[in-house]
Formats: C-alpha cells, sequence, structure tokens
C-alpha cells in the first residue's frame, strides 16, 4: 500500500526490511501492511512565546524578558531529522513546542544573568545574537533548527527601566534644546549672510550698472569724437576742395587772359600783314622793323607778367612758411625757458626767487623814480641839516629800495639778504 505526505510532514517505515527505519520528507512510499509499520512527525514551523519574567542581571536587577522564537524540524537534514524522530516521535506539536520554549527559556535566563540591564536594553541585537547562538547548539541536538530569535519586551517592576529613560529622556531634552538654539542661530547667521549676499549682489550691481554707464560715456565719447573729426576733416576737405576749385578758377582765368593775349597777338600779326600787304609798297621795311618791335614788346610784357606772378605766389610762400618757423622757433624757445625757469626754481627754490628779484630791482627803482623824472618842476626847502638837491632826492630813492627787502619778506617769508648770503 502507497502513503503520501506533504512538504510539511515526514514519514518513517519500520518493521520488516526496513533496519534502520526509512525516513521520507515530503513524498510517497510502498508499505507492507501487518509487517511494516508508518509513522508521522510534523515539520510545520513553530512559534514560540519564551518569556523570562524576575530575571536577575548581573547587578542584581530583577527584569523580565519576552523573546519570540521561530523553529521546525529540519527534514532535510537525514542526521537531525533522524534525532528529531528518536526524541519527539509520537509526541504532538504542542508537546515538541513545550519542550523547545523550555529549552530556549534556560537558555535566555543564562544569557540574562551575564549581562547588565543597559547591555540588553541598548543592544538588544548582540543579545538576541547570543540567545541564538547557544539555543541553537542545543536544539539542533534534538534534530530542530532555531530559524530566528528577536527580543520581544523588556520591562521590570523596579522602574529601572523608567529611571534610565528619564535621564536619557532629559539628555534628548537637553540635546533637542541645544540643537533648537543652534538651529535659530544657524538661521539668524544664514539670514545674515544672505542679507550679506543681498547688499553685495546689489553693490556689484549698482557697479555693474555704474561701470556700464562709464563705458556707455566713453564710448559715446569716442564716438562724438569720431564724429567730431570726420566732421571736421569734411569740413577741411570742403575748404580744401573751394580751394583748389578757386585755384582752377583762377588758373582757367590765367588760360583765358592767356588765350585772349594770344589772340590779341593774332589779331595784332593779322593786321601788320595786312599794312604789311596795303603798305607794302610804301613802307615795307619800317613796318616790318616795328612789328618786329611790337611783337618784342608784348613777349616781353607777357613774360614780365608771368615771372611777377610766379615771383608774388613763392614770395607769399616762402613769406607764410618763414612766418611759421618763426612762430614755432618762438614758441619752442619760450617752452624751453618756462621749462629751464621750472627747473631752476625746482632746483633753487629760495636762491631763484632772489635771483629773480634781483633781477626786477631796477625795474623797481625806475618805477619809483618815474614820478621824479615827470616832474616839471621841484621846490626845495632845506632846514640847515642832511642833503640838499639831487643827492637829496636819490637818497629818498635809495631809501625806499633798502626797505623792498622787508617788504618782499614778508610777502613771500623769503629772506633776501640771509639767502645771499648763503649762496654766497
Amino acid at each position: 500500500m502507497f502513503y503520501t505526505c506533504g512538504p510539511n510532514e515526514a514519514m518513517v517505515v519500520s518493521g520488516f526490511c526496513r533496519s534502520p527505519p526509512l525516513m521520507i520528507a515530503g513524498g510517497r512510499v510502498f508499505v507492507i501492511p501487518c509487517i511494516q509499520q508508518i509513522q508521522r512527525i510534523s515539520l510545520n514551523t513553530l512559534t514560540l512565546n519564551v518569556k523570562s519574567d524576575k530575571v536577575y542581571t548581573r547587578h542584581g536587577v530583577p527584569i523580565s524578558v519576552t523573546g519570540i522564537a521561530q523553529m521546525k524540524i529540519q527534514g532535510q537534514n537525514k542526521q537531525m531529522l533522524a534525532a528529531a524522530c528518536q526524541m519527539f516521535m509520537g509526541k504532538s506539536e504542542a508537546e515538541i513546542a513545550q519542550i523547545a520554549l523550555e529549552t530556549l527559556e534556560g537558555h535566555q535566563r543564562a544569557i540574562i544573568a551575564h549581562l547588565t540591564v543597559e547591555e540588553i536594553y541598548k543592544d538588544r541585537k548582540k543579545f538576541s545574537e547570543q540567545v541564538f547562538k547557544v539555543a541553537s547548539s542545543d536544539l539542533v541536538n534534538m534534530g530542530i533548527g532555531v530559524v530566528s530569535y528577536t527580543l520581544k519586551d523588556v520591562h521590570d517592576d523596579q522602574d529601572y527601566l523608567h529611571s534610565l529613560g528619564k535621564g536619557r529622556t532629559a539628555q534628548v531634552q537637553k540635546d533637542a534644546r541645544i540643537g533648537e538654539a543652534l538651529n535659530k542661530k544657524d538661521a539668524v547667521i544664514r539670514e545674515a549672510h544672505a542679507m550679506q549676499e543681498k547688499i553685495s549682489a546689489q553693490y556689484r550691481n549698482e557697479i555693474d550698472m555704474a561701470k556700464a554707464q562709464r563705458d556707455y560715456e566713453l564710448k559715446k565719447a569716442a564716438y562724438d569724437m569720431e564724429v567730431n573729426t570726420k566732421r571736421a576733416e569734411s569740413e577741411m576737405a570742403y575748404q580744401l576742395q573751394v580751394a583748389k576749385t578757386k585755384q582752377r578758377i583762377e588758373e582757367e582765368k590765367m588760360q583765358v587772359q592767356v588765350v585772349e593775349r594770344s589772340q590779341q597777338i593774332t589779331l595784332q600779326e593779322q593786321e601788320i600783314t595786312r599794312k604789311e600787304k596795303e603798305l607794302e609798297a610804301k613802307v615795307k621795311k619800317p613796318a616790318e622793323a616795328e612789328r618786329y618791335r611790337l611783337e618784342k614788346l608784348a613777349e616781353a610784357q607777357r613774360l614780365k607778367l608771368i615771372m611777377e606772378a610766379e615771383a608774388e605766389a613763392e614770395s607769399i610762400r616762402v613769406k607764410g612758411e618763414a612766418e611759421a618757423f618763426a612762430v614755432e622757433a618762438k614758441g619752442r624757445a619760450e617752452a624751453e625757458q618756462m621749462a629751464k625757469k621750472a627747473e631752476a626754481f625746482q632746483e633753487y627754490k629760495e636762491g631763484a626767487m632772489v635771483d629773480m628779484l634781483l633781477e626786477k630791482l631796477p625795474l623797481m627803482a625806475e618805477e619809483i623814480s618815474r614820478p621824479l623824472c615827470e616832474a616839471h618842476k621841484i621846490t626845495m626847502v632845506s632846514s640847515g641839516a642832511g642833503e640838499v638837491g639831487a643827492a637829496k632826492l636819490s637818497g629818498e630813492v635809495l631809501d625806499i629800495m633798502t626797505r623792498l627787502p622787508e617788504t618782499v619778506e614778508k610777502l613771500t617769508g623769503v629772506n633776501i639778504s640771509q639767502v645771499s648770503s648763503r649762496t654766497g
């Protein structure tokens, strides 16, 4: 007779010709009735709620721990399936689960006793790994594999964890207040930076606008200068063209005059020829002489006029060049004189000023004595003391001249006597 089972179940056939027993996980098998026996064992996953109440930790603090474990009999591993069959054959899933639960709880209590509350509460993953590792080594010998283990809950009746939470809560609140203050400070700083960047951008924009305005003004000035230059060049070209036109007109007039003179000469020659023919018989020789004389006179007059015109034009050109050269030479001389004076004043300072004042002293004396020179009559009355006459007049002039250094010193701050003694 054939028997079948699903993937969550295993069959064990024992009896005749089955030593050791045949174990099949999820399949079919032929069983001979009466001489062979078939038994079944569940391979379903078992979920265990592992509770450990009031277990003392390493520091003597009683806590209660609840874990969730997933486990099952490993049907694919023949050795583990054989071990499970030896230990749990004929038992229900509840009985198997109870045996595994007690084993897990014992290991969970042992691990809790070796750890502190803080280690269990703060590092649940480490605690779960330790329970999983220790429990797996024992349950494997029973043919049971631990699929997963997770710490579900940790609590105590002494408010120990609550006290730890208070400290942590206070620390978190403190960190929150500090973080809020820092965020506000950062917000204020960022706002100040943003305002600074805004003002900087505004100033940069204004600077760019000013630069653009400056560039516009510079380009406009350059364009205006170019336009004015072109306009001036156009006006100069127009004036030059007018002058050239006038010159051509004058040349044409001269040509007309020359042609007229030539026509006059031709007419005269024709008239002379007519007269020669008319008077050839009577006065041929005198007429020929007179004609020769007139022709020579006319030619001489024409050459004279042309040479006078050319001489006058050359004279005007030479005179203009001479005047331009004289003006340029005078300008250069004045510029060199001013430059040398400036260099002398820069080098000698007070000495140069004194030298200039000494050069002007004769002019000052001349201006001081000018009223006396223009006087037509002078009447002098003497009291008997001092000089009389021309010596008195010249003495007055000299007396005024001696007071000039004091006046110059008051006006310029330069003592002529001291500077003269230093330069001497």
